[in-house]
């Protein structure tokens, strides 16, 4: 199946509605999930930023990319494998853009699996944090990996500048096998303004022996999210992923 975008974006400060979303009852359910062992390194409460959290990859894996070179939209699409490097660096953000909530929901039943909320100030600061770190590992069930679509919610603020063809391009590899890309066209956000938008995942539909070997080979599934503004790379961050029962993966361990 086709990735796709819900078209749920809000700039300024009017709250988006988004499907299916927000009741009591679906919230009960995400809790069940919780007890299910979905856990995500890093002090979530204060620190957790977008996708990111504190950690480097020790696993060495191939970038064709060059050091000086633009990196485009068309570039990271013929990546075969996960980046070593980071393709650009935090002073690249230069339209402040900050992540406060990230929730994925099963759109089959609704439950919410994650819902990682960030204290942001009502006053929308044009300050970039230059020591935040960009990889962050998640713990999920190996329910997870029966779904079979998953609505992610990403809720974030802009400063002085206005974003023009943003755009969100996301690459998930087991190992050296590319398993999915996902391509979002999330588009304009006006200066200082609170925006929230749902993207549709369509999971890629693997076969048993990958699913089994994910689960028992957790962090070795991984995946890169670049982000673009007018096709220039302003963001790149890193997850790693683990799919084995609680208690089989070192779910306090931190890079």
């Amino acid at each position: 199946m086709e990735s796709q975008e819900e078209g749920t974006i809000e700039n300024g400060e009017e709250e988006c509605q988004t499907q299916n979303g927000g009741s009591e009852e679906e919230q009960e359910e995400g809790d069940e999930w919780a007890d299910e062992g979905m856990v995500v390194d890093g002090d979530i409460g204060v620190d957790w930023i977008g996708f990111i959290s504190g950690g480097t990859e020790e696993e060495e894996v191939l970038t064709v990319w060059r050091p000086g070179e633009p990196v485009t939209p068309q570039h990271v699409l013929l990546l075969n494998r996960y980046t070593r490097e980071y393709l650009c660096s935090p002073e690249d953000n230069i339209y402040n853009i900050n992540f406060s909530r990230f929730k994925i929901r099963d759109l089959a039943s609704g439950a919410v699996i994650l819902d990682i909320k960030k204290h942001v100030p009502t006053e929308i600061q044009d300050v970039i944090d230059l020591d935040t770190s960009r990889f962050i590992r998640y713990h999920f069930s190996p329910v997870f990996l029966t779904l079979r679509e998953i609505g992610a919610t990403l809720e974030f603020t802009v400063g002085s500048k206005a974003l023009n063809r943003f755009r969100l391009i996301e690459r998930h590899f087991f190992r050296n096998l590319l398993l999915k890309t996902f391509d979002f066209e999330i588009g304009f956000c006006i200066p200082h303004s609170r925006n929230t938008c749902e993207h549709i995942y369509c999971l890629p539909d693997l076969d048993p022996e990958t699913v089994e070997e994910m689960i028992y080979n957790p962090f070795e599934t991984r995946s890169d999210s670049f982000y673009f503004v007018n096709n220039k790379l302003i963001m790149h961050h890193k997850a790693e992923y683990s799919f084995a029962p609680q208690g089989e993966s070192d779910i306090s361990s931190r890079e």
